[in-house]
């Protein structure tokens, strides 16, 4: 009787133990099995990645807009290009290019006279015209397009004689080089500006290619302005 009892109690205590192995593999598994969905839960609160080729959002900021760096005396001429912005008002706001005449047709006001003023001279002029229209115009004009500033380069020693449109700040140079560059038999040595006064005298700078170009004497290449002729034999 002793002996079964002792068989007994050994199997209860073998039964025991199978049972907690089981409970500890169980819940072991269960923590493994519980880690992926939490994995999944923060993958789906992530933005979804854009497809490749695909393009990025737009902003809703519009990109500024870069004007040309003008001088401070800058006079506007035929064929420059001007935005005329006025606040609020988008029936009133154009970009126009200035005639051959030198006038401007905008809505309402009709035709200005925009050649031989300053940018802000011409702002000025058109919000007075405006307030017949608007209580309080705000008026902004930008020279988008500067095409009336113009420069000549002539002789047999150029690629490309011709005249072409001057961009500020612009050497001579800078000028050749946008022609086309010298011939084989320019005489470098005897290049020169002729460059028209504001009493209509002709001055002649002279210009050594040759010198410039191994950065001898580099206040030759001096900046090119409105109506100069580069005269290369």
């Amino acid at each position: 009787m002793k002996s079964k009892a002792i068989l007994s109690t050994g199997v209860v205590i073998l039964t025991l133990i199978l049972a907690d192995s089981s409970l500890a593999q169980s819940a072991k598994g269960g923590t493994q099995s519980a880690a992926p969905s939490q994995n999944v839960a923060k993958k789906s609160d992530a933005a979804p990645a854009p497809a490749e080729g695909s393009a990025a959002p737009a902003s809703d900021t519009a990109p500024a807009r870069v004007a040309p760096v003008l001088p401070a005396d800058y006079v506007i001429g035929a064929d420059d290009v001007l935005d005329v912005n006025v606040w609020k008002e988008p029936d009133l706001t154009r970009k126009v290019t200035v005639r051959p005449d030198g006038m401007i047709t905008l809505p309402v006001i009709g035709d200005v006279q925009a050649a031989g003023k300053a940018p802000k001279q011409l702002q000025d002029e058109l919000k007075e015209k405006l307030k017949a229209y608007v209580s309080t115009p705000d008026v902004t004009v930008i020279v988008d397009g500067v095409r009336s500033v113009k420069f000549n380069i002539v002789g047999d020693g150029i690629a490309k004689p011709g005249t072409y449109t001057l961009s500020p700040p612009m050497t001579v140079l800078d000028a050749i080089a946008l022609a086309g560059g010298l011939k084989d038999f320019a005489k470098k040595t005897k290049i020169y500006v002729l460059r028209v006064g504001a009493d209509g005298t002709s001055t002649k700078i002279p210009f050594n290619y040759k010198e410039v170009t191994k950065g001898e004497k580099l206040t030759q290449n001096i900046e090119i302005k409105s109506r100069d002729t580069i005269v290369v034999p």
